[in-house]
């Protein structure tokens, strides 16, 4: 046994090892907030984690952003416990996060969407309101697809790849599930929450968001559409988890997910071109958002090239070179220079010349130099004007945003948002995050072509999903069209870098908590070399070998 010392935010003391992280932390003199996980040398573990080691030791409270994904989880977990007791003929199945939630397809025998919403929702608040208690277990890999082997298929397929020969498992009511991270040791954390009828399905509505507050907000109708058009793309080449991507890879069938996946790509980049072509002479200007990695440079080249199938010449207008000058760019809260304010960019002078090109005018578009921070004298402006087969394109966070084309009518642009829709799930009943799959994308990216860390770019990442939420999410349904840049198939090729990446984070670095979660999630992929990956892919702008560009 022995003793360990155990630094603590409040101070260090002295403990027996194989004391649980949450008997140090609950038994702190004031209350941090509501514990609901752990921080051991910057790993997240359950409340009931033993310490065997000198450690830092820090509360995950449910406010911050580890803490809320932990009470999702929870929430998942309660959702399908109290759904398998009140219709056992059932079956949820997890989705896209919509309008401030997870959406859930139903399937089996149920009653009217409407009456299972409520019937869910008071079950639901009842066990969460006595805080229903989440047990924990071990057990080893045989044990563990013998018990899903029959009701849950593609957990125990999931399992002939599983890292170790002990499983871990979480169990509330009668629901068993995979433990895929951290659990606090009862419901209470998820008080507030309630289901919603969304046909053809639920929605678990979160009491606070910050994921779904942007990925998902608003009524969700286009975010939805195009969430479950690509879904049913995968599921005609038979792919809705990880397992059955897993299947193909080890089966050797992987090349034609590649070509399908890849193909739908290029079908719905060339429906857009039509759709444009079908308003040539109307449409003068054709305005792309969408967050970070979701693929804005490849796929404007690649719509780019459909346009020119279809006669259009595109022309390139850049956000960045309306830059104002740097001593006059907005500062954020923390006082840092804020880029992706609308502020950051020279409104009046952008829409003057947008006006300008529409009706047939000339101008000079200026040149920022970011070495400088300023923008260069007047001779070094660029004449410009738009002909009459020709359509401006304009990539940039605020493409969608309606100030940004005040002044030109509706029927002049064409406006498409791109975000990476996870169209997997783990199995049926836990989902991956669609931030996360980006956030694989920008780490494998940055760290080949930009010379930035894993933990740089994990430190950087809130920032970057507060500027999302901010200036991007926001406007997503003021689209005409949005295109689904996520391939199926995209992490088990990323898992090929990233795992590399992901273990460069220092032990002690901040980062190393969602740094060791992300390596836990590719664990669960069997890897696909990239030879197979097409040179125009959208997934070439991250991994490499790009037939395009990027400079």
């Amino acid at each position: 046994m022995g003793t360990l010392n155990v630094h603590l935010p409040w101070g260090d003391t002295e403990i027996d090892s194989g004391t649980t992280a949450g008997e140090v932390l609950l038994a702190a003199p004031t209350s941090p907030g509501e514990i609901v996980a752990a921080l051991v040398n910057c790993r997240i573990v359950g409340l009931d984690f033993p310490i065997e080691s000198p450690s830092l030791l820090e509360p995950v409270l449910s406010s911050s952003l580890e803490g809320e994904e932990v009470v999702r989880r929870t929430a998942t977990l309660l959702l399908h416990a109290v759904c398998k007791r009140l219709y056992p003929k059932a079956r949820l199945q997890v989705g896209q996060s919509l309008r401030g939630g997870y959406h859930y397809t139903v399937t089996g025998e149920y009653p009217p969407l409407e009456e299972m919403a409520e019937a869910l929702t008071a079950a639901f608040q009842a066990e969460a309101e006595a805080g229903r208690q989440i047990a924990r277990q071990d057990c080893n890999i045989d044990a563990a697809t013998l018990l899903f082997l029959v009701d849950h298929p593609e957990k125990a397929e999931l399992l002939r790849v599983w890292p170790t020969h002990r499983v871990p498992l979480v169990r509330c009511l009668d629901f068993t599930d995979i433990r895929h991270g951290a659990y606090p040791f009862n419901a209470r954390c998820v008080r507030g929450f309630h289901v919603e009828a969304y046909a053809p399905g639920l929605i678990l509505a979160f009491e606070a968001a910050h994921e779904t507050r942007g990925e998902g907000n608003g009524h969700g109708t286009v975010l939805f559409r195009a969430y479950s058009e690509t879904r049913r793309w995968n599921e005609t080449v038979g792919i809705s988890t990880i397992s059955d991507l897993n299947g193909h890879a080890l089966n050797d069938s992987i090349r034609q997910v590649i070509q399908i996946a890849e193909g739908q790509h290029e079908k719905k980049i060339a429906e857009l071109a039509d759709r444009i072509a079908e308003r040539r002479g109307a449409c003068r200007v054709v305005c792309v958002a969408g967050p970070s990695s979701s693929g804005k440079t490849t796929f404007v080249k690649r719509l780019s090239i459909q346009l020119q199938v279809n006669g259009i010449i595109p022309s390139a207008l850049s956000l960045d070179d309306y830059y104002v000058n740097r001593l006059d760019t907005p500062r954020d809260a923390e006082g840092e220079l804020d880029y992706e304010a609308l502020e950051a960019i020279d409104l009046q002078l952008f829409r003057e010349h947008l006006r300008a090109l529409v009706a047939g005018g000339k101008v000079l578009s200026p040149v920022y130099d970011f070495k400088t921070g300023e923008r260069r004298q007047e001779s070094a402006w660029r004449p410009r004007e738009l002909r009459d087969n020709e359509v401006l394109l304009i990539e940039g966070i605020h493409g969608l945003n309606p100030s940004l084309t005040e002044g030109i009518p509706d029927a002049s642009r064409f406006r498409i948002f791109i975000n990476a829709l996870t169209q997997l799930s783990i199995d049926h009943h836990n989902r991956i995050r669609t931030s996360d799959s980006r956030l694989v994308r920008r780490i494998v990216r940055d760290r080949r072509y930009r010379n930035i860390t894993a933990a740089e770019t994990i430190r950087r990442w809130p920032k970057v999903r507060e500027g999302e939420e901010k200036h991007i999410f926001p406007f997503q349904e003021n689209c005409d069209a949005m295109f689904n840049s996520a391939l199926a198939y995209e992490t088990a090729v990323l898992k090929n870098f990233a795992e590399r990446y992901l273990l460069e984070i220092p032990a002690d670095s901040p980062s190393q908590a969602k740094g060791y979660q992300m390596r836990r999630f590719l664990d669960l992929f069997v890897p696909v070399w990239p030879d197979a990956v097409p040179h125009i892919s959208l997934l070439r702008e991250f991994i490499g070998g790009s037939d395009f560009s990027y400079k």
